[in-house]
């Protein structure tokens, strides 16, 4: 490989704190560096923004300045600097989201990784995406997919977005992406370090959150929304009676008013205990600590949390919607994610030693399929940088 080789990650705008793609980009490029390639990684600097948070009002709005007004000429002067400099550049757009810089980056050099499409669905109206969007994120996510169709080279997380990209590509009136495009799916990898750890100190850091070791509980983590379907949890607990005397830990956002009704209703807040936004160390100890992670969401593009709870040798209940088994490897309890009784008697059933035991044995295997240095091999691959 020679010096000039060179990948340019175009990542996101860090005051919008998505922290799962500063995680992917800062994988990619740690990856790549570790197989001799040298990278750069440019992103929208703050100007406009107030630096903290893009998420709510005017400053979401200033945020849309340095993303969309400031950025694109820096990005083409940039590009044009590469190409005087004659060096040999492929660019990484590492969030589909961010599209529409494919109008300023050579098209047959750039690879665009493709998480999910679950908002342009949403936007379109498609209610299983549990997604909807606003006015102007309808002409936003317009936007971000005429721009992902016109890419030339796409990489989706898993099968479930690939196959969903293309019925969307298809919509379109366009022939299949096997005819015109050089897309593909290369499954994400592991974001941080999720492992066994000793019992002791897995108790030390529970403790520090409010959950007592002797009591066990059942885990879920994320969002909010309805689609990560929280309310699962409260619904089987409630099925369950007396038959379960554990605790349910959402680590991630705080419980939302709709949630606080439904457990209100249930009489069940003494069986809740909530974690809001726990750091790495703690959430590998939850993981750990956990008796199953419970992962019932609806609509996901690749659903990072299985993994990581199987990589903590714990069993998985998720719902059987896909890419939930794909991204299990079918080493998960799959269930109808409107069936609270049907979760209620997957928990039960790990009572059965052997069921548990046999979750965790091949949740351990299916892990080694999202292994950092093959998911950073299949990118250089598709990146034709390979040898």
């Amino acid at each position: 490989m020679t010096p000039k080789n060179k990948i340019i990650l175009i990542a996101n705008y860090l005051p919008d704190k998505q922290q799962s793609m500063r995680l992917f980009a800062e994988m990619l490029e740690t990856g790549f560096i570790k197989h001799g390639v040298a990278v750069a990684t440019w992103r929208p600097l703050v100007f406009w923004g107030t630096g903290q948070t893009t998420n709510r009002g005017f400053s979401k709005w200033l945020g849309y300045i340095d993303k969309c007004v400031v950025f694109p000429p820096i990005l083409t002067f940039k590009v044009l600097l590469n190409k005087i400099r004659n060096v040999n550049c492929n660019y990484h757009v590492c969030d589909h989201s961010n599209s529409f810089y494919l109008k300023f980056l050579p098209k047959k050099r750039t690879v665009i990784t493709c998480h999910d499409v679950l908002a342009i669905r949403g936007a379109m109206g498609y209610a299983d995406a549990y997604c909807p969007a606003s006015n102007f994120g309808k002409i936003l996510q317009k936007n971000i997919l005429k721009n992902l169709l016109n890419a030339e080279r796409i990489a989706a997380v898993s099968n479930f977005t690939y196959h969903q990209l293309n019925d969307l590509f298809l919509d379109s009136g366009s022939a299949t992406i096997n005819e015109q495009k050089d897309w593909t799916v290369i499954h994400n990898a592991f974001n941080g370090s999720f492992s066994v750890l000793d019992k002791n100190i897995v108790n030390e850091r529970i403790a520090k959150a409010g959950i007592n070791k002797n009591v066990p509980y059942v885990l879920h983590v994320g969002a909010s929304g309805k689609r990560k379907n929280r309310k699962l949890l409260i619904l089987m607990a409630d099925k369950l009676g007396s038959k379960w005397d554990g605790k349910i830990v959402f680590a991630g956002q705080a419980i939302d008013a709709e949630l606080q009704a439904l457990i209100a209703s249930k009489n069940l807040w003494h069986k809740v205990i909530s974690v809001v936004r726990p750091n790495h160390e703690l959430l590998e100890a939850l993981y750990n600590g956990c008796q199953a992670f419970i992962f019932p969401s609806y609509s996901e593009g690749f659903g990072w949390p299985v993994i990581e709870a199987q990589a903590c040798g714990v069993p998985v209940l998720a719902s059987n919607i896909e890419p939930m088994p794909e991204i299990s490897g079918n080493a998960a309890l799959h269930i109808n994610p409107d069936d609270p009784d049907g979760f209620a008697n997957a928990l039960l059933s790990l009572n059965d030693t052997a069921i548990r035991y046999e979750l965790i044995k091949n949740g351990f295997e299916n892990c080694k399929r999202f292994d950092v240095g093959k998911f950073t091999e299949a990118y250089l691959t598709f990146h034709r940088l390979n040898n």
